[in-house]
């Protein structure tokens, strides 16, 4: 089962995905040891460089990778989707993506596993400037919203809605490519758009676009489980110690990211130079102000509760992300978390 998955994603991911710039064993299982200096692991990211990613640059330049006998290569990625498609089809054993991108592989019989939740929830939102008229979810109703098409966000905005007491025929709704949303709000040519508060809201912010209004889905009814670290089930079970000291450095780094933000921007710009992206800081003091590592009820930095996984599942099957019926369970593992893990609220 898994060999003809992978066989029918590898196309997919294939086409996405110029080369792996990866440091690998010869078997392909991404992690080896040549007496270098640590395991070699290879880390597939989802998104270039930047502020969403800090946690990890933190972890290599403060050394905690280091210290747990780890030498990790970081591969930016181009998108959770494509990034879920490499780990499913073998071309990379570890990555970083939202889990509504892993979780759909995983409805479909791939053999990956979410091991570590980053964002707890989702950093989606809805923004609207000031003067806008729109001071509340409900001062939608009948306003112009701006939605990146396409994109899950766009798909979850009906449960934003009916969270909130409307519905998609309350609102008129405006498609849009993701590059031109925040040009299309600041012009006025929608009242409000879908954005989110890692990166939209940052760049409307850095264009002193004043008070925003802001909705994010996380307080809003919509709290599904977002960016983790996952594997492919096999490797990680036969890679066991080298995943859990990864994972616990990860979150270390992520831990001294949310504490040391400055110092984390500063990491992101040692690690990948001028492929950092400008707004790193930005978009990191956005995450933590957004309390994504915390959020939906999170006791633990790295572990999504049981009950938000049962909801995530439940949200995304109403609107056909994930097929209803699928135990949650399914879809991530415990087993690879440290037991020391960080309390929130993160201090």
């Amino acid at each position: 089962m898994h060999i003809a998955f992978r066989r029918a994603v590898a196309v997919v991911a294939a086409v996405g995905s110029v080369s792996l710039a990866v440091a690998c064993s010869s078997d392909g299982s991404g992690s080896s040891s040549d007496g270098s200096g640590g395991t070699k692991i290879s880390f597939q990211l989802n998104f270039p460089p930047g502020g969403s990613n800090a946690g990890f640059a933190a972890a290599v330049e403060e050394g905690y990778y280091k210290a747990a006998g780890l030498d990790v290569t970081i591969v930016p990625g181009t998108g959770s989707s494509l990034t879920a498609q490499m780990v499913a089809s073998g071309q990379a054993s570890i990555g970083y993506a939202d889990s509504t991108a892993t979780a759909q592989l995983i409805a479909k019989q791939a053999p990956l596993s979410v091991l570590a939740t980053v964002y707890q929830s989702n950093p989606n939102a809805v923004l609207a400037l000031p003067g806008s008229g729109i001071t509340s979810v409900r001062d939608l109703k009948g306003k112009k919203v701006g939605t990146p098409v396409p994109s899950s966000q766009a798909t979850m905005l009906p449960l934003f809605l009916a969270a909130n007491g409307l519905s998609a025929k309350d609102v008129n709704l405006v498609n849009l490519a993701p590059t031109s949303l925040v040009q299309s709000l600041l012009q006025h040519r929608v009242d409000a758009i879908l954005g989110s508060t890692d990166a939209y809201q940052v760049q409307l912010e850095q264009q002193n676009a004043g008070k925003l209004f802001v909705a994010p889905f996380a307080t809003n009814g919509v709290p599904t489980v977002s960016t983790s670290i996952f594997a492919d089930k096999d490797w990680a079970a036969s890679h066991a110690t080298e995943v859990k000291a990864f994972v616990k450095a990860s979150l270390q780094g992520w831990h001294f990211a949310a504490t040391n933000p400055d110092k984390a921007t500063a990491d992101v710009t040692k690690l990948w130079g001028a492929k950092a992206d400008k707004a790193s800081g930005a978009e990191l003091k956005a995450i933590i102000g957004s309390n994504l590592m915390c959020a939906g009820g999170a006791k633990f930095l790295g572990k999504a509760e049981p009950a938000q996984w049962v909801k995530t599942q439940d949200l995304l099957s109403q609107v056909g992300l994930l097929p209803k019926g699928v135990d949650p369970t399914k879809y991530y593992s415990y087993d690879y978390l440290p037991a020391d893990l960080q309390p929130c609220p993160v201090k």
